[in-house]
Parts: structure tokens; C-alpha cells; sequence
């Protein structure tokens, strides 16, 4: 499985990210020369070399009519001066950016499905900022041609990478104030902090300043699979995106791609044979185990002792859960004892991702590892929308699979 790693402990900006995943290409002139072959209107992409704390990577311009705009300002870790999605005073509204992407920039459906589904992200925090309908939103800080690069950019050099799985580290959000349109506001600044909520994010004493936007906040919420730490695998390629500001720690975003093979754990067994609960009993147990902690929970029809049909509770679990499951099989069936066996495990790396059809947004499982991949519409999304919408299971897959 090729998985993409973002490491975000100095924050994370829509310029920051394209510049690290441009590090990743071999032929980085060559996928410069496509992003501004998008032909996003009056922008242009320059990259350049940059040090941080003696460390090289890639600092990404992005020039509007040949103009950087506001270069003094141009990064996210100001506390006393704008962002850099915090200094512009256009007013886009989501229908306008819908236009741009739709009718004027070179990239696939996909991208540009990305492309608005960060755009929804950023509005919905906005309307609940400022009380406003989502469709009222206009994107004082977000909505100018250089952030639309940037969010535009990043949707098509991920897929163009074509990675299966997307981590994301905590991410440091700085701390101090940062002042934008609406006055000075504290770090993280409110958009920010709604789009992130859910999220594991941290500051540290010795960095002041704001270090992530909400345009790199809502490109990591809609793209990361989860935010954890770096998983176990191997790395073939990293790459650096510069901020401008210096601090104490390198002002960077560093990605590391590589590959993942499926993995292996030990997980506990736990079973026991009864002959005398009814169906009723038996389901109401199997769900009561699953909802206390078993990875998998099923019965078997046996023939027991003196003739008699019986069943077989077959519990899998991880060391930490095998208390609780013991107590729920005692509880909730029949059973005078259980058995406990150890079981080496062979699976693939599952990891969840998101479409959406006329009817509603339905998450995808998907699973790769020892050359196999598999995806599936999750069940429970598909019922859901099924009962809410007065249709068919079937005319929901339809709607999904004729996109």
C-alpha cells in the first residue's frame, strides 16, 4: 500500500504543502511546468530553493498578474501582521470559487471535486464564525487567486502521487493572535480552530505565531485517513515545503512517501459451546460482545454432548479488551467457562475515504497490502440514506456508480 505521511510540527499552509509534495516528483521542472499549465487564471507557480535551520527544501511563489501579493506577509506565522490567508480583503463567494474551478482551470473531475469539497469545508467554518448561511459566505481571508492556487495545486499533485492511504501527525498550531480583515484574533484563529475540532493539535512555548491556516487546515481534514503518528513503513522519498519567517525550529512541512506491504498481530480467542439459549439470546450477545471491544464476534452450530444442538461463541480480541470480553460472555450467555487461544493475524491495512452521490455522502472502506486492493461502499451509510431519502439501496449504488 503506498502511504503518504504529512509531518506537521511547524503548522501547515496551502503553499508550505504544495512545495513539499513537488520535493516528491523526480522531475520537479516538469510538474512545475503542468501546474501552470492548469492555467488557473492569472496565477503562475514559481519554486525556489530554501534553507531552514541548514536543512534544504522547496519554497513555492505563487504569483497573481506577475504580482506576489503582499510578499512581506506572504506566510501563516505572523502574530502581529496578516496570514497568509488572512491578509486579503477580495470578496469571493463559494458559487464565484465554484465558476473559477469549474469552467476555467485544466484539471480533472476529481480535482476538482477536491478542490470545492476544501472550499465547503472553509465556508462551513466561516458560517458558523460569523452567523452566516453557508451560500452568504464571502471568503475575505480564503477567497483571492493565490489561495485558490494553493488548494488547487495540492488536489492535483495528490493525485497525481496516487497514494492509497494519507497520515497526518498532530499538528502545531502555534500560539499568540494574528490580525486579518475582521481585527486581531487569537491563535489558532476561528475558522481554523472549528476545522480542526476533532482533530489532535498542540503549541509550544518557544514558537509564537500562526502556523496553520485554514486552507492547510481544511486540505488535511478533507485528505488525511487520520492523525496519528508516523506508521510503520517504508520510506522511499521525502520532501520539504519552506515557510518564509526563520524560527527556532525549521519552518517547514515535511511529507514522506513510501510503501506498506499489509501487516501482522496476535489477537486473543476466546470461546465456549451452550446448548440451552434461543436465537434471541444469542444475537443480543453477539452484539453486546461486539460493542464492548471484540474485533469479531460469530457462532457455529455444533452437536453436543447427549445428542443436542448447541452453538459455539467464537470471541477475537486484543489483550487489553479480554477482561471486559469475559465478563460480557459470562453476563450474556449461558456459559459456565471459556476457552482462551492466541492467534497470529494476517491483515490488510483498511483505511476510509469519502464520495458523494445526489442523494448524500457515503464513506468508502478500502484495503490493500500483499499485492491485493479492495473497496467497498460502507453498508450503514448506504441504509441510512436509503431511510432518509425513500429510496432503494439499490438506486443509492446507482447514483454512486454512475458518477
Amino acid at each position: 500500500m503506498r502511504v503518504l505521511y504529512i509531518s506537521c510540527e511547524m503548522g501547515a499552509a496551502g503553499d508550505m504543502l504544495t512545495a513539499a509534495l513537488l520535493e516528491l516528483f523526480e522531475d520537479r521542472e516538469a510538474v512545475l511546468k503542468e501546474l501552470n499549465g492548469l492555467e488557473i487564471p492569472h496565477v503562475r507557480f514559481e519554486a525556489e530553493t530554501s534553507s531552514k535551520c541548514g536543512i534544504n527544501g522547496t519554497h513555492m511563489h505563487v504569483y497573481v498578474d506577475d504580482k506576489e501579493e503582499d510578499e512581506h506577509m506572504h506566510e501563516h506565522h505572523h502574530d502581529h501582521e496578516h496570514a497568509h490567508e488572512h491578509h486579503h480583503h477580495s470578496h469571493s463567494s463559494l458559487h464565484g470559487i465554484c465558476h473559477i474551478v469549474n469552467d476555467h482551470i485544466h484539471v480533472s473531475e476529481k480535482v476538482k471535486k477536491d478542490v470545492m469539497a476544501v472550499y465547503q469545508l472553509i465556508a462551513e467554518a466561516e458560517s458558523q464564525v460569523h452567523g452566516v448561511a453557508v451560500e452568504n459566505i464571502h471568503f475575505h481571508e480564503v477567497g483571492t487567486m493565490d489561495a485558490v492556487a494553493d488548494i488547487t495545486a495540492v488536489c492535483y499533485l495528490l493525485e497525481k502521487l496516487a497514494v492509497d492511504k494519507i497520515v497526518v501527525s498532530p499538528i502545531h498550531v502555534g500560539k499568540g493572535t494574528v490580525k486579518c480583515a475582521h481585527g486581531i484574533l487569537p491563535v489558532p484563529a476561528p475558522a481554523t480552530a472549528l476545522i480542526l475540532q476533532g482533530i489532535p493539535i498542540y503549541s509550544k512555548e518557544n514558537i509564537n505565531g500562526e502556523l496553520c491556516t485554514p486552507t492547510g487546515a481544511a486540505l488535511l481534514k478533507h485528505f488525511a485517513s487520520e492523525f496519528t503518528n508516523m506508521p510503520a513503513f517504508t520510506v522511499e522519498k521525502i520532501g520539504y515545503g519552506m515557510g518564509r519567517k526563520d524560527f527556532p525550529q525549521a519552518n517547514c512541512v515535511r511529507v514522506f512517501l513510501g510503501e506498506t506491504a499489509g501487516r501482522n498481530d496476535e489477537v486473543i480467542e476466546l470461546s465456549c459451546n451452550v446448548d440451552d439459549m434461543t436465537g434471541e439470546e444469542a444475537g443480543y450477545a453477539l452484539n453486546a460482545l461486539m460493542e464492548n471491544g471484540a474485533l469479531d464476534a460469530f457462532t457455529t452450530a455444533i452437536g453436543m454432548k447427549k445428542g443436542r444442538p448447541g452453538l459455539l461463541f467464537t470471541v477475537l480480541c486484543k489483550e487489553e479488551d479480554r477482561e471486559q470480553i469475559l465478563k460480557v460472555l459470562f453476563r450474556d450467555t449461558t456459559t459456565l467457562g471459556v476457552r482462551e487461544s492466541r492467534k497470529d493475524r494476517y491483515i490488510l491495512e483498511c483505511w476510509f475515504s469519502k464520495d458523494l452521490c445526489e442523494y448524500g455522502e457515503v464513506q468508502i472502506k478500502h484495503a490493500s497490502g500483499y499485492g491485493v486492493q479492495k473497496a467497498k461502499y460502507e453498508y450503514e451509510d448506504l441504509s441510512r440514506i436509503a431511510r432518509e431519502k425513500g429510496v432503494s439501496l439499490r438506486e443509492v449504488l446507482a447514483s454512486l456508480n454512475k458518477k
